[in-house]
């Protein structure tokens, strides 16, 4: 067998295997493997796909990272509607809605099927030949989105089914963001100082409406499949059927559905499910019923734009009325002082809130909160008890209207509102608060993830005096540290190991990741990447100029400002001078290629659509030969491969001056590279 095949043979065993792997994780929630198992398998694909181009195919398990950003989405025609359900609230509601079924089927036995009503985004995906070849929103139920690259990017969505299915079909699922994903990512959000998202929902359709997928591959989107659109070819004739039909083909169906034969058992599973809904990580409104034998389904069809055999039994909102006696502070790490509602305690959605978040001053006025309000208060599928609004009719007129103190609470610095940002900011680096959000940022999972240093250590270390700031971790090592570190409450000798040992495996960790523990106002994940695409350390994006920075894309002017003057600091240079010192120093991981090759060290751009090489082909190439392949244009970029329709990275490559190839000078470049790159193993030589 010759190299060629055998990497073949080798890439089609791969992709099986990984697939299988991604189903048992993301679908049946049953790994059989470990991470780092799973990891040393996906980086075998990944090298044998920058090795050979060629094999990359759009089933394979490599291409959910995200593809380059689109201009638009185009429209898509639904074969069939995808339509909307009537509501009901009540028993009384149900009951109704089965007697006019009843009476349109002249039989009054007949079953049903319950689900959980999931509050995402609908979508449509669409096979062919057993490959996943378009996925579209509901949009007006008409037409919708063509958002397939989004989509491919969430791993519990099969890119290949068995090729037993029909030879086209659509399915028909709901994609939403877990709870617990939505709370860590506002989480990311509150310390890069970026506005919070409102809620799951809303954040799960935005993230599938992204122009740039590799933002939606970063999101905690899932999917469940609830229907079928269309078959081309035999399908099961009864809805639960289906479902388990969907779960043989590899999709994620909910483990929650039921068969049930009368309205006393929805009723049944309705209040089951309303006093269970906390137990979920996910949001649910409501529960469908839909009458079970398909052709009874086609009997009923639709009136208007809802079906007749389906119906929504919704839960009662989540909200609740409390007074609000006083709004209070926090200061954030970025100095940024973060008004919340102190509550009279209320039970809302089985939980008793006494605290709930408030964005800013000018939306505090907007909808006219005042101290003193009775308030409305929300959990409904939100993660972090909101106040929605004044109930205004029982004011008193004692109610206060406020304003955020001139002064830090914590230090008592004058405060400031920068121009042009909404939050107020206590300017005092040595603010203690600051210090200790700031500490309890640097260490948390999403930025340098120490495990063993949490919220409460991080106040006794600054307590004592063992830290001042985020970089004095890494001289905890010291003997003197060590020996008061063992002298705290409740530490003994293993814990401190634990704890050093922890604190130094941070040190490797990742440019983006030391960007973003580093809290520069405004920088999260997405943008820790951004500036690593451009800036291969630390050192590099300090010497920044903020008229640089501005040029990247997606990097505005008042992200650029703020690393600007982060890096102008005293106090945030003196750090990065410590941990420099401490070996925390990483390279950029955009630079890593596949070995050392001709065009090591340069930057290539690759925009509009090519003819002779798809994108993830042409990046696949410029890495095997030592090239990084980046996404914005800027004045590192070395060259930009451009193929019709290029829009505003030509003209940006114009504008600084970039040189401009097309795929035919592209060939040529990569020919004649090649010709002084040594041959792979296995191929013209030994």
């Amino acid at each position: 067998m010759n190299a060629s095949n055998a990497h073949a043979d080798r890439h089609a065993e791969l992709k099986r295997t990984l697939n299988f792997h991604n189903h048992r994780y993301y679908v049946l929630d049953d790994p059989v493997i470990t991470d780092p198992e799973y990891d040393a398998l996906m980086r075998e694909l990944r090298t044998i796909e920058e090795q050979r181009p060629n094999l990359i195919t759009p089933d394979s398990p490599s291409q959910r990272v995200g593809a380059e950003p689109l201009s638009a989405f185009e429209s898509v025609q639904h074969p069939r509607p995808m339509l909307s359900l009537a509501n009901a609230f009540s028993k009384e509601d149900m009951l109704a809605w089965r007697t006019r079924v009843s009476g349109l089927l002249e039989e009054a036995r007949y079953d049903m099927v319950c689900e959980l009503k999931f509050d995402g985004l609908a979508v449509a995906l669409t096979y062919e030949d057993g490959l996943l070849v378009r996925g579209a929103t509901r949009g007006d139920g008409l037409r919708g989105e063509d958002v397939t690259q989004n989509l491919r990017t969430i791993h519990s969505i099969p890119l290949t089914v068995p090729s037993d299915s029909p030879s086209r079909f659509e399915v028909r699922g709901e994609v939403y963001m877990t709870l617990s994903g939505f709370r860590e990512l506002n989480r990311q959000r509150e310390e890069a100082g970026e506005p919070l998202y409102v809620n799951p929902r809303n954040t799960a359709a935005g993230t599938v409406r992204q122009l740039d997928p590799r933002i939606a591959a970063k999101r905690p989107l899932d999917i469940f499949i609830y229907g079928l659109g269309y078959a081309e070819g035999p399908v099961p004739d009864t809805h639960w059927e289906m479902l388990e039909y969907f779960k043989s083909l590899g999709f994620r169906i909910s483990p929650h559905s039921e068969l049930v034969h009368d309205v006393e058992e929805v009723e049944s599973y309705f209040k089951r499910w309303e006093d269970q809904l906390a137990s979920l990580d996910y949001a649910a409104d409501g529960v469908v019923v839909k009458v079970n034998e398909i052709p009874l389904q086609e009997q009923l069809g639709f009136v208007g734009r809802e079906p007749r055999w389906a119906i929504a039994y919704k839960f009662p909102a989540e909200q609740a009325t409390t007074k609000l006696l006083n709004i209070d502070i926090n200061v954030g790490r970025t100095g940024s002082l973060n008004p919340f509602a102190v509550l009279e305690p209320v039970v809302v959605g089985g939980a008793t809130v006494k605290q709930a978040s408030l964005h800013n001053e000018d939306d505090i006025h907007r909808r006219d909160i005042r101290v003193g309000d009775t308030v409305i208060v929300q959990r409904a599928g939100e993660v972090i008890p909101q106040v929605l609004g004044p109930v205004a009719s029982l004011r008193t007129g004692k109610e206060r209207i406020y304003y955020i103190p001139d002064e830090c609470p914590r230090c008592g610095s004058k405060v400031v509102r920068p121009e042009g940002e909404a939050m107020h900011r206590c300017p005092n680096p040595n603010c203690p608060a600051r210090y200790y959000e700031a500490l309890k940022h640097f260490v948390s999972r999403g930025a340098m993830d120490i495990e063993g240093v949490g919220e409460s250590l991080c106040e006794t270390l600054l307590r004592e005096r063992l830290v001042k700031d985020p970089a004095d971790l890494y001289y905890l090592k010291e003997e003197e540290n060590k020996r008061k570190l063992l002298n705290l409450d409740r530490m003994a000798e293993k814990s401190v190991a634990n704890i050093l040992a922890s604190i130094e495996a941070s040190r490797t960790q990742p440019l983006p990741r030391v960007l973003i523990a580093l809290g520069i106002p405004h920088v999260g994940g997405e943008t820790a990447d951004i500036l690593t695409q451009n800036y291969d350390n630390i050192e590099a994006l300090k010497n920044a100029k903020e008229e640089d920075l501005v040029e990247i894309n997606d990097i505005g002017p008042i992200i650029a400002k703020s690393v600007a003057e982060f890096f102008k600091n005293e106090t945030n240079l003196d750090i990065i001078k410590k941990l420099k010192k401490a070996e925390v120093d990483p390279q950029s991981g955009q630079t890593t290629t596949s070995g050392p090759g001709p065009w090591v060290g340069m930057n290539f751009v690759v925009t509009g659509k090519l003819d002779n090489y798809s994108r993830d082909q042409a990046h696949a190439l410029i890495k095997e030969l030592g090239g990084s392949a980046v996404s914005s244009v800027s004045k590192k970029t070395n060259y930009l491969l451009a193929g019709a329709d290029a829009g505003s990275k030509l003209a940006k490559a114009q504008t600084l001056n970039i040189p401009i190839i097309d795929e035919t000078a592209f060939t040529a470049l990569v020919e004649e590279a090649r010709s002084a790159t040594p041959a792979l193993p296995g191929e013209n030589g030994p």
